[in-house]
Formats: C-alpha cells, structure tokens, sequence
C-alpha cells in the first residue's frame, strides 16, 4: 500500500533544489566570518514612482491591534 514512485523529472527537481539549497548554506557560513554579515538590503536602481508614498506596515503592532479588536468582540 505506502510505496511511492518517483519520476526522473521529481528526482531531478529535488536534486536541483537540494544543490542549490547546498550554495546558499555555503554562501552564508562563509559570510559568517566576513565584515558584510548576513543580512543584505535589496535596493531598487530605478524606484518606481508610484511607490514613492509607501510607508512601511508594522506587523507585529497590526497583529496586536487586531488580537485586541477581537477580544472587544
């Protein structure tokens, strides 16, 4: 009853991603050690303009105010 089949097309996919998944471990534990750390920001080269009002959303205070608007009901 439980055997499952792979085909070479699954087994390739989970071979690429387990890979690449390899690279980004490798890249990170090497970084550990550098001054740049772990974290990069991500920077638009040419910011659209229609973002340009965007303020970013405090998720945590949301997710507050709203566990507290649902215990008021």
């Amino acid at each position: 009853a439980g055997s499952e089949i792979f085909t070479p097309a699954h087994e390739e996919n989970v071979r690429f991603i387990y890979e690449a998944w390899q690279c980004v471990e490798r890249d990170l534990r090497s970084q550990m050690g550098s001054e740049r750390g772990l974290v990069e920001e991500y920077v638009e080269k040419m910011p659209n303009p229609s973002l340009k009002a965007f303020k970013p959303v405090d998720l945590g205070d949301l997710k507050r105010r709203n566990t507290q608007d649902a215990k008021k009901s």
